[in-house]
């Protein structure tokens, strides 16, 4: 393929070593959102509705949330290896770097500040003036029409899809390809993502390094 105009990270499990950003919330609160997940994935559930329910689930452990401590939810996220320079070796190349995620706004935007990412866009919340939390999600970012994203990027940077490369770890993320642009899928950990990446043909890089990319970028 032609050296990449555009490059687009998943945020978690790609950029970001962490499961979920929605899980760690969870996992801050001491809840669990496994049987809505299940429901999502059989179409019980619109996205709204799916983070809608998260949201309650935390109030029923904590009425009130502000903003500050869904922050500190994420106090213990790190970058994953070799994210911040192979970022920055995409941008020397004059390769645009985005980061286009279905996970939380408030962790996608500092993931996206600590590697100097061009450009984000992810879910999240809206609180009130005081930063309260309030009972509705942002879909910014349908979990699996992840191309209607990708494409209105391509239309901004007028770049044409076999211009670029998307990268995500679950199969969710395949959803992120349109035709004539390539994916790659990066250290699948469930097995539904292993398979859905094998029945797509995709390319998968079975690494938590990012440096491991270099050669599928042209970099």
């Amino acid at each position: 393929m032609d050296k990449p105009l555009c490059v687009a990270f998943d945020c978690d499990g790609v950029l970001a070593d962490s499961i979920s950003s929605w899980r760690t919330i969870h996992d801050h609160f001491g809840t669990s959102s496994k049987d809505l997940l299940q429901k999502f994935m059989a179409g019980e559930l619109t996205d709204n509705e799916f983070m809608n329910a998260d949201i309650a689930l935390w109030k029923e452990k904590s009425s009130k949330i502000h903003r500050d401590d869904l922050f500190r939810a994420y106090s213990g996220c790190k970058l994953m290896k070799g994210a911040k320079e192979l970022v920055a070796d995409l941008k020397s190349a004059g390769i645009h770097v985005a980061i286009v995620s279905a996970g939380v706004d408030l962790f996608v935007q500092s993931i996206a500040g600590l590697v100097k990412a061009d450009d984000w866009i992810a879910n999240g919340f809206k609180f009130d003036e005081d930063g309260w939390l309030l009972d509705e999600g942002v879909v910014r970012v349908p979990s699996k029409e992840k191309y209607t994203s990708i494409q209105r990027l391509l239309d901004i940077l007028d770049c044409p899809p076999n211009r670029l490369v998307s990268i995500g770890d679950s199969s969710m993320y395949l959803s992120m390809r349109i035709e004539g642009s390539t994916f790659i899928g990066l250290n699948p950990q469930r097995d539904v993502a292993k398979i859905a990446f094998a029945e797509a043909g995709v390319t998968v890089v079975e690494s938590k390094d990012l440096n491991d990319l270099r050669p599928y970028l042209g970099i």
